[in-house]
């Protein structure tokens, strides 16, 4: 009889080691951080792209300074940047007090991190970048040919609350020479303080996405003081967005209709939204 047990006690552990050496290749089939499977923008030399990021490294409840570590979700800054790089662009890396932008650890586990995630580990090059982003107060939007805003639930305490960063799009966006601008999940809240020349918001009728309500609930992580699909909604946006059995598995990008801004929904947007980007760029 113990013999037995210890047999079947081996038989399920080997089972559950299969499962767990299983389960990122899992995660990755049913819809996290997919594949892009779209064409490749060919840019023109000379380009350049500014990322903008978090401050903010602590997952508090409003009014406290003390939790959980947060920051940026590694894919939506590594996507954007090696798409751009790897396309011959010029990639500049921002946040709004320049410094130190915070990388998730949990984005970086072995569960849900990604080759580019891997990749930008080992570059230091990129790593020296992110530890000593350049603030946003000393940057020059007009300057650039994508302005793309990187998620993660630390920019949901700092980007959305920037007047200078609604500003600045609000330069780029009339400059002579205009980017193209967006951003994925949290990243999109850097947009609802820019304004068009009558004082309006500048997003307001204008289709777009980020990450959902219903993704945010399903996650539990609500304690954040800002949650995108509400915050678009709220600025005049026509909300577009997928949705899964759990809305971490969906993807949706959107272009507007003047193709001035692209927004892709969540983490699992970044490829198809740097791409769509670099496609109007190219045009």
């Amino acid at each position: 009889m113990r013999a037995l047990l210890l047999k079947t006690l081996g038989g399920i552990i080997v089972i559950v080691g299969l499962l767990a050496l299983a389960l990122p290749t899992l995660l990755h089939k049913a819809g996290l951080h997919p594949e892009y499977q779209g064409e490749i923008a060919q840019v023109p030399a000379g380009k350049r792209a500014l990322i903008i990021a978090t401050n903010q490294a602590v997952l508090s409840a409003p009014g406290e300074t003390t939790g959980a570590a947060t920051g940026v979700m590694a894919s939506e800054i590594t996507h954007p940047y090696y798409n751009f790089m790897d396309a011959g662009i010029q990639v500049d890396i921002a946040s709004i007090k320049g410094g130190v932008i915070p990388v998730d650890p949990q984005t970086l586990g072995r569960l849900v991190k990604t080759p580019e995630d891997d990749r930008f580990m080992a570059d230091a090059a990129f790593l020296a970048k992110v530890k000593n982003s350049i603030s946003v107060a000393d940057l020059d939007f007009t300057q650039y040919d994508i302005i793309f805003l990187s998620g993660g639930w630390g920019a949901a305490y700092d980007l959305g609350y920037s007047e200078l960063l609604g500003e600045k799009i609000s330069d780029a966006f009339y400059a002579q020479h205009k980017p193209v601008i967006g951003g994925v999940c949290h990243g999109v809240l850097g947009l609802i303080n820019a304004k068009d020349r009558d004082g309006n918001l500048l997003i307001a009728g204008r289709r777009m996405t980020g990450v959902t309500d219903k993704q945010i609930k399903e996650l539990d992580i609500e304690i954040t003081p800002q949650h995108p699909e509400t915050e678009l909604r709220k600025a005049g946006v026509i909300f577009e967005s997928s949705s899964a059995f759990r809305d971490i598995f969906a993807t949706h990008v959107v272009v507007d209709d003047e193709q001035r801004f692209v927004t892709g929904q969540n983490q699992n947007s970044g490829h198809e939204t740097a791409q769509k980007m670099m496609a109007i760029i190219a045009q």
